[in-house]
C-alpha cells in the first residue's frame, strides 16, 4: 500500500459504509466520505418530496441516474424555478442556493458534495421536520 492511500480503519471509515438512512420521502445510501467529499445514493418515491431547504456551507452535485424528478432551484432573482429532470441529467447547488426535489416516478440520484453533511436549513417540509 502507498503512502498516499489508507486502509479503512486508519480513515475511520471502517465498518461504516455503506450507511443506509431511511428518510420519510425514500433513503440515502452513504457510500464515501472523507474530510474532503461525501458520496451519496438518494432514492425518493414516487409523489414524494424533500424539504425546502439550502445549505451554508455545503456545496453539492447531483445526477439523476434513473426516474424523473421535478426540481425547484432558486435563481438569480430569489424565486424559485421548476425543471422536470429525466435520467442523465446533471446539475449543481451551492451554498444559500434553496432547493427542494419531489419524485415524478421513483427515482435515484447520486450526489457528490462537501462533506458537511448536516449542514441543512429547513423552510419547508412535509414531514414537519422544520425547526
Amino acid at each position: 500500500m502507498s503512502k498516499k492511500q489508507s486502509r479503512p480503519e486508519e480513515s475511520g471509515m471502517a465498518d461504516r459504509l455503506p450507511r443506509r438512512v431511511e428518510k420519510p420521502w425514500g433513503y440515502e445510501l452513504l457510500f464515501a466520505r472523507t474530510p474532503k467529499y461525501a458520496g451519496k445514493l438518494i432514492f425518493i418515491k414516487k409523489g414524494h418530496r424533500l424539504s425546502l431547504q439550502y445549505h451554508e456551507t455545503k456545496d453539492e452535485s447531483m445526477f439523476l441516474y434513473e426516474g424523473q424528478v421535478r426540481i425547484e432551484i432558486e435563481g438569480s432573482d430569489g424565486n424559485l424555478e421548476q425543471t422536470v429532470a429525466k435520467q442523465g441529467y446533471c446539475f449543481r447547488i451551492q451554498p444559500f442556493t434553496k432547493h427542494r426535489l419531489q419524485a415524478i416516478e421513483d427515482t435515484v440520484l447520486f450526489e457528490v458534495s462537501t462533506p458537511e453533511l448536516d449542514d441543512i436549513q429547513r423552510l419547508e417540509d412535509d414531514y414537519g421536520r422544520v425547526k
